[in-house]
């Protein structure tokens, strides 16, 4: 087994290219899935080290009437086009430290070390949407305005000028009245804040951005020096919920990275002796809740969704055991084939879906040592220590636990809901689509030996009564066939393929998007 092809670099796609479609793509799927991920591993001689590093790479599948064109556009970042000008790799990426200048001499070489380095822009984890518009995100302060019928770049956007963050995630939450809620740190003398964000719904004027960002609260970590990485974060109706998580920031190592000549990721790290936290915040009023969730150690990036009931705040998310996958995915590690690709996956804790019950009446006379939960149709508990009930039976064991997590989002986040799809991790990349039905724990999959489907976006049918009418989009890669990359289309409630259509043309494996429906 080889997957190096799934990370690879290609060329952009700018025009639109036809595809041929096998089976049937309903005629009601109008719209474009918009999927970003890393395109570009290469700059004249010299390589990212990290998976994350790539350059930006921005897809479009426009579906209309059955058919499906694909293009593709390599962001305009700074980081991009300084790369390209001087054929060479110029900004520090997460797991590769820029090289100083060697047209400089010796000396000056010794004193770009001591520089302060600045933040990329390479936008490459998502498509996210503030007041109609949509941007291209990364974990840094900076975004990217773009047009999502060309792909091309319009505006560079920088969080810290409109609120205290020195960066936020890119999976935001959006409430029902449109509002969008966001997370960021922030730092300065006093060490850090993890900072929750809100962002208006509507435009004041043509030009606004992200005029009228606000922080909500700010959370002190348990260790200002030390706080939790995180990459995404759970919304319930009432609660933003935090989890911080003991993947640790070193930040004497992030920022002395370049003087000492290491990779931000070397200042990263778990700490399994460290337990979880749950910090809820107060969406309306933006108090803390006095009350923190303690949980053992574990590692989250995708949370599924989160609803009160009863009492209760339920909050689902796919988690491991073990939070150092991150360092796994360094590109030596991906080009590797046969057992010492196995090794490297094997080495891995696998993520799986769990439900953690936190009850909300607690004050300081409930009593310790009992269990809390009183939810009949739920076996977690909630003592001191909060412990999660399992949303998998035994036979997720065998697709090698689930990411990526969706759920019909405009109908059921923040509330009770049944169903969520994600990726079965067999390999180093998803390879299987999963439907999971929380109603006896049952899956539906879709697998198919060497191919490897990315994160699937569920679009509800237009007279939906069910929370699962609709399909799952998915791009499906297979690293053996040149330009034998396809859109799946699934119908979500069978999971059978309706149909496919096969793009001519080399695409990475990349990591998310969004559905951008059309009239």
């Amino acid at each position: 087994l080889c997957i190096a092809p799934l990370v690879r670099s290609v060329e952009e796609s700018p025009e639109p290219v036809p595809t041929t479609v096998k089976g049937t793509i309903p005629a009601w799927v109008r719209g474009s899935l918009l999927r970003n991920g890393p395109g570009k591993f290469e700059f004249g001689n010299q390589t990212f080290n990290h998976w994350f590093d790539g350059m930006a790479l921005m897809h479009r599948f426009q579906i209309a009437d059955g058919h499906v064109t694909y293009s593709s556009r390599f962001l305009r970042s700074d980081s991009y086009n300084s790369n390209c000008e001087l054929n060479r790799i110029v900004v520090t990426e997460f797991g590769t430290l820029a090289l100083p200048d060697p047209c400089k001499n010796l000396f000056q070489r010794f004193l770009s070390r001591f520089e302060r380095m600045k933040p990329t822009d390479n936008a490459n984890v998502s498509f996210v949407k503030y007041k109609g518009d949509y941007y291209v995100s990364t974990e840094t302060n900076f975004m990217h305005k773009v047009d999502p019928e060309t792909l091309e770049t319009k505006e560079k956007v920088d969080w810290s000028n409109f609120v205290a963050v020195n960066g936020a995630t890119a999976h935001p939450h959006v409430d029902l009245d449109g509002t969008v809620y966001n997370m960021g740190n922030s730092y300065d003398r006093k060490g850090t804040s993890y900072n929750i964000i809100s962002v208006p719904p509507e435009k004041d004027s043509p030009s606004d951005t992200l005029h009228g960002a606000k922080v909500l609260c700010s959370i002190t970590p348990a260790d200002k020096n030390r706080p939790s990485y995180y990459h995404s974060f759970a919304m319930s109706k009432n609660y933003v919920v935090f989890i911080e998580q003991p993947i640790k920031l070193d930040l004497f190592k992030i920022m002395t990275c370049k003087m000492r000549g290491k990779n931000i990721c070397d200042g990263i790290y778990w700490d399994p002796n460290q337990d979880t936290l749950f910090h809820l915040v107060d969406k309306h009023n933006g108090k803390v809740c006095p009350v923190k969730y303690h949980t053992r150690a574990l590692a989250t990036f995708h949370q599924i969704n989160a609803f009160e009931q009863d009492g209760f705040l339920i909050v689902d998310m796919c988690c491991s055991d073990d939070g150092q996958a991150i360092n796994n995915y360094f590109i030596q590690n991906l080009h590797k084939s046969g057992e010492a690709l196995d090794k490297v996956y094997n080495s891995m804790g696998k993520a799986f879906p769990r439900r953690f019950v936190l009850p909300l009446n607690i004050t300081s006379k409930t009593p310790l040592g009992q269990n809390l939960n009183t939810q009949s149709n739920s076996s977690a508990t909630a003592v001191c220590l909060s412990k999660h009930k399992d949303l998998h039976g035994d036979d997720l064991l065998d697709y090698g636990g689930m990411e990526f997590p969706n759920i019909h989002y405009d109908r059921c986040n923040t509330r009770p809901y049944r169903y969520f799809y994600g990726c079965g991790f067999r390999h180093l990349v998803g390879d299987s689509l999963i439907k999971m039905d929380l109603e006896g724990k049952k899956l539906k999959t879709w697998c198919k030996p060497g191919f490897y489907p990315s994160e699937p976006i569920f679009v509800p049918s237009l007279d939906a009564e069910e929370e699962d009418d609709g399909v799952i989009l998915s791009v499906v890669l297979t690293p053996t066939d040149d330009k034998s990359t396809f859109l799946l289309v699934l119908d979500a409630k069978t999971f059978e393929e309706l149909g496919r259509a096969e793009v001519p043309v080399n695409i990475p494996y990349g990591f998310h998007g969004t559905f951008n429906s059309s009239s």
